[in-house]
């Protein structure tokens, strides 16, 4: 199965760089997304069909009121998770991010489970290795920083035991 995954990725991941989908996806992602949640009962967010996705719940930066944001993951060993605020490579960073350094206590839900996390961004000496490891996952992802003309935060989500 990881196999076909793999082709399916290379064939998808083309098509997530081009303009269309950079002009189209911030609008149309979220309320597929939300659609989706509504038919699997919120167990599987539909970018989970192709590369492992969380839910983040996140307090607002500004406003402390909860928010919530479907994203892919990179696995990061131990229980960890690297989530990147590509924005679909726009030029600002996506809300969440803000929230996530206003606030580094969080929550996520993964296969239906919700738990504590506490994310840290990725400092410079490390970014590159993060974005081999998620490019390993899907291809070019890294684009999204090129054509965003910014550097994109990359967090680090690391369990939190209570």
């Amino acid at each position: 199965m990881t196999r076909v995954l793999d082709v399916v990725r290379a064939m998808i991941a083309p098509l997530t760089r081009t303009r269309a989908f950079r002009r189209f996806g911030p609008r149309l992602m979220p309320r597929l997304e939300r659609v989706f949640a509504v038919v699997t009962g919120g167990g599987v967010p539909l970018s989970g069909l192709l590369v492992p996705s969380l839910v983040l719940h996140t307090t607002g930066a500004r406003s402390g009121e909860p928010r919530d944001a479907a994203l892919m993951y990179t696995p990061d060993g131990k229980g960890r998770a690297i989530v990147a605020g590509t924005n679909f490579a726009g030029g600002r960073h996506p809300a969440w991010t803000s929230n996530l350094l206003a606030h580094p206590d969080a929550e996520i839900t993964v296969h239906g489970r919700r738990m504590p996390v506490r994310a840290s961004l990725i400092p410079d000496d490390e970014r590159d290795a993060a974005w081999a490891r998620i490019e390993r996952q899907w291809p070019g992802y890294r684009s999204y920083e090129r054509a965003s003309g910014r550097t994109v935060r990359l967090f680090r989500l690391q369990p939190v035991r209570g």
